[in-house]
């Protein structure tokens, strides 16, 4: 009989198996507590378990676990980049950022991604699969134990597109929360999506209390469909009624993603265009120098560029920031390492 992922399912779903084994529910809390609090890797840890049950959820179900392949840190900033290997071999990245507020993790939520955008480095080998709610969550686990300490905020912006794994997703949000794992709240989260239209009706549907990131970085549909071809199924109406639908739905502000791309996105015209766009909306522009990736050709400009570009934005009615870079010296962008490590093995 093949084993099932344990570490994946919600309280309520384990609590739904237990009730199927004639077990009473305190114990699918106990067992609950084992895999999110304290975070053990076997059945026996369950010390409070009687052993004939520990025997016979291992006969049932595995407990995940990832390990790290790589670890790179930066001698800039001591932002920590993590190469984790998979059950299966496969790897996906996530990476550790210092802030005054705490420690901040990108995780990963796909082996690849099949969005196919342009600037980025995690779509160039296509997509291999979705990751599981045990295997996002063993992203946080383990880098908490490298760190010895608290992640305090959790970005799903590593490799794949989070709302073309949604179900995985919520679940793995589900679990993160709760009161009996590590209780992290979501407004400590955020979600950066290229623009899948229905995932974000879906998303408003839940009513979360996440920060939603929309991956914009054009003006216009006809810059955005030359980088990002998302933007032949959803275009920019589209994409942007989405948005102030979920606005109306949730209250939360959505932020907008936008790599400066030199000679694409970045002249002044574009800034106005942008703005024009935006308005009415209270929406916030998070300006991101491109990372140069060798297959794509595309390159960034000059920092004085960059700010005149943000300061057209604030004189528009537009808040826009230009987004802190960290880990420059450790492949840290999306993609980067596990390409690095394919391209090697």
């Amino acid at each position: 009989m093949e084993k099932s992922d344990l570490k994946s399912l919600t309280e309520q779903r384990i609590e739904a198996e237990f009730v199927r084994m004639g077990q009473p529910k305190f114990r699918a809390r106990q067992v609950y507590r084992w895999l999110h609090q304290k975070q053990v890797s076997t059945f026996a840890e369950m010390t409070d378990l009687p052993t004939p049950l520990r025997g016979q959820l291992d006969e049932k179900f595995y407990i995940n676990t990832i390990r790290i392949k790589k670890r790179l840190v930066s001698s800039i900033d001591g932002t920590v980049k993590y190469l984790y290997e998979l059950r299966d071999g496969n790897c996906v990245e996530a990476v550790r950022m210092q802030y005054k507020h705490g420690a901040s993790l990108c995780i990963s939520t796909q082996v690849g991604c099949r969005m196919g955008c342009r600037f980025c480095a995690s779509t160039l080998a296509g997509w291999v699969r979705n990751l599981t709610a045990s295997e996002m969550l063993d992203e946080v686990y383990t880098a908490q134990q490298d760190l010895r300490g608290r992640i305090s905020n959790v970005v799903l912006m590593g490799i794949g597109e989070p709302l073309d794994n949604f179900d995985n997703v919520m679940a793995f949000l589900e679990i993160l929360s709760s009161r009996e794992g590590i209780n992290l709240s979501l407004r400590h989260v955020s979600l950066s999506t290229c623009g899948l239209v229905d995932g974000i009706r879906a998303l408003a549907e839940k009513k979360l209390q996440l920060t939603l990131s929309v991956s914009l970085h054009a003006p216009n549909d006809s810059i955005r469909s030359q980088s990002m071809p998302v933007n032949q199924r959803y275009n920019m109406d589209d994409l942007l009624d989405a948005c102030r639908d979920y606005f109306e739905q949730t209250g939360r502000r959505i932020s907008f993603e936008y790599a400066l791309i030199a000679g694409v996105n970045d002249a002044p015209a574009h800034a106005e265009e942008l703005a024009s766009r935006l308005s009415g909306m209270g929406a916030h522009v998070n300006l991101i120098p491109v990372n140069p990736v060798a297959e794509t050709g595309y390159r960034r400009g000059k920092r004085a560029g960059i700010e005149a570009f943000q300061a057209q934005l604030e004189r528009l009615g537009v808040n826009a920031t230009i987004r802190r870079e960290l880990g420059t010296d450790i492949a840290a962008a999306c993609g980067q390492l596990r390409r690095q490590d394919t391209e090697t093995a």
